[in-house]
Parts: structure tokens; sequence; C-alpha cells
């Protein structure tokens, strides 16, 4: 992928961006812990931290978007926050009338898809001005191949929701990398340009 068609960042663009990662990370991280104590039973605290964890993604998604005006990212970006307010309804479904199995199938198949729109966006914003998106790339690409194993676990024997807190834990620790990344990035373009 050519990395030097990628449009300049302004300073608060990349704030915005640092801010956006570091909330969501820590969001995550918060939610993982809240699904580990309320995952089991299926009730309607877990339900609502299910139909939670897809939303956050998508208003990050149009934080996001929003946040970086230019760039054909932006079209990836857009897709993933509508994909996961749908993903929403459908673990709301799934969880009342499907059990388990059915959240664990929604969470997967959309953990994939998540994760390739992932992918894309961290191949487009690598190069000189968003570093190397190591953490995103690296998220994206497990929550692609993690959310495989989620919908084979869903039809296999016993399927069980307690793989969602440490997905989420992993993807918030991912997102908390990036932005620290993006710290280091900005303070040593602002060193080179004093020297």
């Amino acid at each position: 992928m050519n990395t030097t068609a990628v449009q300049p960042v302004s300073t608060s663009e990349r704030s915005s961006m640092i801010r956006l990662y570091l909330v969501r990370g820590f969001l995550a991280i918060a939610w993982a812990i809240a699904f580990a104590a309320a995952r089991d039973p299926l009730n309607a605290v877990a339900l609502t931290l299910l139909i939670a964890y897809p939303l956050i993604d998508a208003v990050s998604s149009a934080i996001d978007y929003l946040a970086v005006p230019d760039g054909s990212e932006r079209h990836v970006t857009a897709l993933n926050g509508a994909l996961s307010t749908l993903v929403a309804l459908a673990l709301g479904v799934a969880g009342t009338i499907g059990g388990v199995a059915a959240v664990l199938a929604v969470f997967g198949i959309w953990a994939t898809i998540s994760g390739a729109a992932q992918l894309a966006v961290g191949l487009y914003r690598r190069g000189p001005t968003l570093g190397k998106q190591w953490p995103t790339l690296i998220s994206g690409g497990l929550s692609f191949l993690v959310g495989a194993v989620y919908v084979s676990q869903a039809i296999g024997p016993a399927p069980s929701l307690d793989v969602l807190s440490v997905y989420a834990t992993g993807g918030g620790i991912f997102f908390i990398a990036q932005a620290a990344l993006l710290v280091w990035k900005s303070r040593s373009q602002r060193t080179t340009v004093q020297v």
C-alpha cells in the first residue's frame, strides 16, 4: 500500500485521535470488568452490557470519522460504525431469543468484520504522520481471527461468553498502546522541528 498518499494530520486532529483511543481503551477495559462480573447468567444486565459494547464502537467510529476530515479510510470508519449499530440490535435479539450460542455467533461475525475494517484503516494510516500503527494492525488482525474462533465455538457443544471479557481487555490495551505511540510520535516530531 502506498503510504505517501496519506494526508498530513493537524495537531488538533492527532490530539482528537489520542483522546479517542485512550477513552475507547479505558472503556473497553471497564466493560470487560463489568461483563466478567455480570455475564452468567445471561440476564438483563449482561444483555445491556452486550448491546452497549458495539454501541461504544459505533460512537467511537463517528468521532473518528469527524476527527480526520480527509482520507478514504473515513468510508471504512463510517461503514464500521453503521455495522456496529446493527450488531448492537442483533446482539439484543440474539440474547433475548437465541441465548449464549447465538450471542457468541453474532459477536464472532462482528469481530471478524470489524477486525478487517480496523486492519484496512491501520494500513491506510501507516506512515510518517500517524506512525506505523502496529497496535491497530495487531488488534485488527487478532479480532479477525478470534471472531472466526468465536463462530466455531458457538456451534460447539459448550459455548461460553467468558471469552468476551478477554477480547475487550485485549482491544482496550491495544487502543491505549496506539494512543501512547501517537503521543510519542507527536513529541518526537516536535523535538525534530525545534532542533
